[in-house]
């Protein structure tokens, strides 16, 4: 597999991790340290306030072994996000993922309006992950925007479905000069590491480890799968076959 560059930052975990649902920041710490993750994402709010459930994660955080990637979720168009990333810059933040998602039933994100949020925070000097449906087209053009990687989706967020969008996320893949993180849907340790066995750069899970009964037990789980999937793949498994071949010789007794 290519070294995961992103933002001119090198990352050895391929499992990245959201901070939303948790139950506490006491959970989401023992989380944040089973997963050894290096990069995760947070709402601008609770970078700067918190209520009795979730304390200012920056206090759970270190952020000179971790990157804390700012999420615009709840913008219902480019304005909107761009607006939130303003404020996350001034704030000292330099990565964005933007979500725009007019739609409350689904949260698919709008193309039009993330692309034209793309174009404006890569001239503010951000480093900009889009969270995109699996669209190569738009894959493509968030990339000739300045797009860091692009983050398609498996399923619907939250919906711990799993990987929908295969056929066109392995194109995204196949096409894309920038690193394809696959963001949403994935609910299972094995939905992650199918998405790194299948050519993805990194995966970013937020609900299936925070709704878990055990998140610390979760995050430890995907944690291993992505980095067992990513040992298989630095293996070269033998290619699939359209016929048995037999382990041992056929003719041994005879």
């Amino acid at each position: 597999m290519r070294d995961l560059v992103i933002g001119g930052r090198k990352f050895t975990n391929r499992f990245f991790l959201g901070t939303g649902k948790f139950a506490s920041s006491d959970v989401m710490r023992g989380a944040l340290a089973a997963s050894e993750t290096e990069l995760v994402t947070s709402a601008l709010t609770r970078v700067h306030e918190g209520d009795a459930a979730h304390d200012d994660i920056l206090k759970v955080i270190d952020r000179s072994n971790v990157e804390v990637m700012l999420n615009t979720s709840g913008a219902r168009n480019a304005a909107e996000a761009v607006r939130i990333a303003r404020l996350g810059k001034a704030a000292g933040f330099d990565w964005i993922k933007l979500e725009i998602h007019p739609d409350a039933r689904y949260l698919l994100p709008d193309p039009v309006e993330t692309l034209k949020a793309v174009e404006e925070c890569v001239k503010l000097g951000m480093v900009v992950l889009p969270y995109i449906n699996a669209d190569p087209v738009l894959a493509r053009h968030c990339e000739e925007a300045g797009a860091a990687a692009v983050m398609p989706l498996g399923s619907p967020i939250g919906s711990n479905r799993g990987i929908r969008t295969r056929d066109m996320i392995e194109i995204i893949v196949e096409q894309s000069r920038v690193p394809v993180v696959v963001d949403a849907g994935i609910g299972l340790p094995s939905h992650a590491a199918e998405a790194i066995e299948m050519g993805a750069d990194a995966v970013l899970v937020n609900t299936a480890v925070a709704a878990a009964d055990d998140p610390v037990r979760m995050a430890e789980a995907f944690k291993l799968a992505v980095r067992a999937a990513e040992m298989a793949v630095m293996a070269h498994p033998a290619a699939p076959r359209n016929v048995a071949s037999a382990t041992s010789p056929m003719d041994i007794f005879l």
